[in-house]
């Protein structure tokens, strides 16, 4: 029995022993290798069931990209000179060569974006709004990939609750179907955004233009 109980010890102090895992994060050596100052969003690839998702979504990622120190061309401006080049579908954007997109531009660098969820699932008192994003940054000169990420955000909007149960359930029926009806995805869509480049050890790090940051943020990238 004292054997017993001494081998439970005993695991029980290795088992404590053991170290958390850590998250390596991205490994940041292509880019820092490249170190692009511009950065070519092209058109996103919409994967989701709302025809419109890339065409909002076009419309919330150049800010939070240029906020991080990057040059960022006008993505109207690129959508319509890709049409009058030929490439009118982000499909066909997307497998085309990105040293020829870079060189369209001048740029540096290329983001692809796909959109693979951008929809609302009613449940009769609730109803959940899914973003689902993915990012791919490739050398504007070589084609390598430089960095990739994805984000995922999950929403059920919560109302604060009157005491009443009859009437909670009534108010949020009505809330559930007035998502359902119109979701508003923006608000979701620029918080992936935000997120996507900043997260610790998986977002973008400081471009030249973030001068207080600039290759002064490799502790966190």
């Amino acid at each position: 029995m004292k054997h017993i109980i001494l081998l439970a010890v005993i695991t029980a102090l290795l088992s404590g022993c053991v170290a958390p895992v850590v998250d390596p994060g991205y490994d940041y050596s292509a880019f820092r290798s490249a170190d692009p100052r511009s950065i070519l969003i092209v058109p996103v690839v919409n994967n989701s069931v709302d025809v419109d998702a890339s065409d909002y979504f076009l419309s919330a990622i150049s800010q939070p990209v240029a906020e991080r120190g990057y040059y960022v061309f006008p993505v109207n401006m690129v959508k319509r000179v890709m049409e009058e080049d030929g490439l009118a579908d982000a499909d066909m954007v997307h497998s085309a060569d990105p040293t020829r997109l870079a060189a369209l531009f001048g740029a540096d660098s290329v983001l692809y974006v796909s959109v693979e969820r951008w929809d609302a699932q009613y449940a009769v008192l609730t109803t959940t709004v899914t973003i689902e994003f993915n990012y791919v940054l490739k050398d504007g000169h070589t084609g390598e990939t430089l960095w990739e990420t994805d984000q995922k955000i999950v929403y059920q909007p919560q109302s604060g609750g009157s005491g009443n149960i009859f009437a909670d359930l009534i108010v949020a029926a009505v809330q559930a179907a007035a998502t359902k009806a119109k979701p508003n995805y923006m608000p979701l869509a620029r918080q992936a955004n935000g997120q996507a480049v900043v997260e610790t050890h998986h977002g973008l790090p400081a471009g030249p233009y973030r001068v207080k940051e600039y290759h002064l943020d490799m502790d966190r990238f």
